[in-house]
């Protein structure tokens, strides 16, 4: 037995919205479950899903906002210099450039069109 993914789950104030910005800007790929007795859309981009619920507030606080720091979800990549072009070019808000930190990932962080820092990283063998 084993525990093979996660999805990242974020209530939104606009749903249709949100789905623009993640298909538009960094090109993911959205599947429509709006019909649903859960309507949701589900967002795709290699191996990662993002679920979008319509939130039943405008008021989205972000973790930085509401615990005084951390992302909203950090995401694994083995290509950050490329994803952060690709990114970059289509007017992604780029919050922190491609950088080593002191937990020794090499990562950028962005900024969604609901305000959320989401960190794309690479853990650095040592």
């Amino acid at each position: 037995m084993s525990i093979t993914g996660i999805s990242c789950i974020f209530p939104v104030p606009n749903i249709k919205k949100t789905e623009k910005f993640y298909v538009s800007c960094p090109g993911f790929r959205a599947v429509e479950y709006l019909e649903c007795k859960e309507p949701h859309i589900c967002l795709y981009k290699d191996e990662i899903e993002i679920l979008l619920l319509q939130a039943n507030t405008n008021l989205i606080s972000p973790n930085r906002e509401q615990y005084g720091y951390g992302y909203d979800a950090y995401l694994y990549t083995n290509d950050g210099e490329t994803l952060e072009s690709e990114f970059s070019s289509k007017g992604v808000k780029i919050i922190k450039s491609l950088n080593l930190t002191d937990y020794q990932n090499q990562e950028f962080v962005i900024e969604d069109c609901d305000g959320r820092w989401i960190a794309f990283g690479l853990k650095i063998k040592i």
